[in-house]
């Protein structure tokens, strides 16, 4: 590295005492605004975002690899630190460490808009893996906007930062907002998925724009959420399933949203 680092080794410096603190509490990450980020790819991530990070770090065996060297040399960064393998596994908060972390201020989603097209409205997904996998499928099919309910998982907890692979800095993600309360902003139709509903999915016509309804993996949606919905579909299951994870849900519909737009814009041979 041409930017030469001191090692730290003792959990006793005051700057790493901060960084454990941070890392072991949810609620510390909430007040002071920051995420986690382990990994080249959340890191470049968040640094393609334009956004700089507060904090970069990697271990002395991650930096002996030419891209962890590269990515600590030009990764915007308010501080770079260079730590033992043992701090920075208790800092990454993750399994398995891949030597490089990074803590970062998380992106304000700024007030509610207006008028909403195509977004996500999710109710009570509380499973942050499946919170995370939403996410990167909502940032792969060009949805703008997710919305989540109180008492749904946090968006920026280590798993759902992880399992977004770097979605999250492709979204404008509100937390705390009821479903209800966004329905008279939404421009086309509001449709809520359900094992009982007498259309199905493919037969829905998704060329306009839709807020997407999700619910908790095993209650599915409030009955106040499914009221407000114009529209209710189901996925056709013809197999021995009975249900599916709700991220495969979402992939689902918003792929299916995307296969109509695209035939509709297909010329007729």
């Amino acid at each position: 590295m041409r930017t030469q680092l001191r090692l730290i080794r003792s959990r006793d410096n005051p700057r790493i005492k901060a960084l454990l603190r941070l890392a072991r509490s949810g609620r510390e990450q909430r007040a002071s605004g920051t995420a986690i980020l382990d990994g080249e790819r959340l890191i470049d991530a968040y640094r393609s975002s334009g956004r700089t990070a507060e904090v970069v770090l990697a271990s002395e065996a991650a930096c002996e690899s030419a891209p962890v060297r590269a990515l600590m040399e030009s990764a915007p960064a308010r501080a770079r630190l260079l730590l033992s393998e043992s701090l920075v596994r208790q800092i990454s908060q993750v399994v398995t460490s891949s030597g490089v972390v990074a803590i970062v201020r998380i992106p304000e989603p700024g007030a509610l808009p207006e008028r909403i097209a195509n977004c996500l409205l999710l109710e009570g997904v509380q499973d942050p893996g499946n919170l995370g996998s939403i996410l990167r499928s909502a940032a792969a099919a060009a949805i703008e906007h997710v919305f989540l309910s109180p008492g749904s998982a946090y968006a920026w907890s280590p798993k759902a930062v992880r399992a977004g692979m770097g979605a999250h800095f492709a979204l404008s993600i509100h937390e705390g907002v009821r479903p209800a309360s966004l329905v008279p902003r939404a421009l086309g139709q509001v449709i809520a998925t359900g094992p009982q509903a007498s259309r199905t999915l493919f037969e829905a016509d998704l060329r306009g724009p839709v807020a997407w309804l999700f619910g908790n993996e095993a209650s599915g949606l409030s009955e106040e959420a499914r009221r407000v919905a114009t529209a209710h579909v189901r996925i056709p299951m013809p197999g021995a399933a009975e249900s599916l994870n709700v991220a495969a849900s979402v992939a689902i519909c918003l792929f299916e949203q995307l296969r109509q737009r695209h035939a509709a814009q297909v010329p007729a041979a």
